[in-house]
């Protein structure tokens, strides 16, 4: 089964239609003058005390790390930087995502990996225990890897009616008949919605899948009243959880936010006061215009760069 795909345009157009769902950006007069371009992290390395990046489009695209990034990270490791990967790939259990890691190449420890699939699962704990939770997962997903009561949503109508509340980790097996499935289960009974991946697309080899975030903001739009909470990139619980590990030693202004998406990584960092760096040749820009992309948002990058 492979997942659907969007072209660059219906994505941009999609974030742009669901930009209002989003956390408040600041009002700030910025324009494509305001942005300094840079050949790579080294160039503003003494601005910032930590940087933070995203994975696809950044660090790598699929399996494969992004030429030169590893050394990168070695550099930045080596003057003292403190260093993150904020991912918004909630198909993985953390298990898998220090394996992914590793077998790019890349040198992070265990505690500068953050999914928004493991922020997610912190917060399921703030509801009733007893929730029965039905889940939008990944293939090989399996009940006991959530410490909650669940069942994985397949075709038959009667799993979703079961339910207390959603929780959508994956899109990779998910299907417009299974959407429509849920759609009409929300229609009959409203729940809460819980989405462990906000992204609408990711970069791949196949081109821009189509994620989780893309499903969550059509319920939104045909449920009315519904209630729904996203971790990850841009909303705040991630942010939150970055700061948490810096701890009182980095304040938000020498932190730099690295992606290569305006409406997930840029966007959240400038709501959080970071700064932050635009990836062009890399993911959801490439071959793209991103003076264009920025001038249609608004939403403007302090730095942007080929590639790390």
């Amino acid at each position: 089964m492979s997942q659907a795909t969007l072209s660059s345009e219906e994505a941009f157009n999609r974030y742009e239609a669901v930009r209002e769902r989003f956390p408040l950006l600041p009002v700030l007069q910025r324009d494509l003058g305001d942005i300094s371009a840079i050949s790579s992290l080294a160039d503003i390395a003494g601005q910032f005390d930590a940087f933070v990046f995203d994975a696809f489009g950044v660090l790598n695209i699929g399996d494969r790390a992004i030429e030169g990034a590893c050394e990168q990270i070695d550099q930045l490791r080596k003057a003292g930087k403190r260093l993150f990967v904020l991912t918004n790939a909630a198909s993985y259990r953390f298990e898998q995502v220090v394996e992914k890691f590793e077998k790019l190449g890349f040198s992070f420890r265990d505690d500068e990996l953050i999914s928004s699939r493991a922020v997610c699962e912190m917060h399921l704990g703030e509801f009733d225990a007893s929730l029965v939770w039905g889940v939008v997962a990944p293939k090989d997903f399996m009940p006991e890897e959530l410490a909650v009561k669940c069942h994985s949503l397949l075709d038959e109508a009667a799993t979703y009616d079961q339910a207390d509340a959603f929780l959508i980790l994956s899109s990779e097996s998910w299907t417009g008949e299974r959407q429509e499935l849920l759609v009409a289960s929300l229609a009959r009974k409203a729940r809460p919605v819980v989405v462990a991946n906000p992204d609408l697309v990711a970069p791949r080899e196949t081109g821009l899948t189509v994620e989780p975030g893309y499903y969550a903001h059509d319920l939104l739009d045909r449920v009315p009243g519904l209630s729904m909470i996203f971790h990850g990139k841009p909303f705040a619980s991630v942010y939150d959880e970055v700061e948490r590990r810096l701890g009182d030693t980095v304040t938000p202004h020498r932190i730099a936010m690295m992606g290569d998406s305006l409406h997930t990584d840029i966007w959240g960092a400038r709501v959080r006061g970071w700064g932050s760096v635009l990836v062009t040749d890399h993911g959801f820009l490439r071959r793209q215009d991103p003076f264009e992309a920025i001038r249609k948002s608004g939403i403007v990058p302090d730095f942007m760069t080929p590639s790390i």
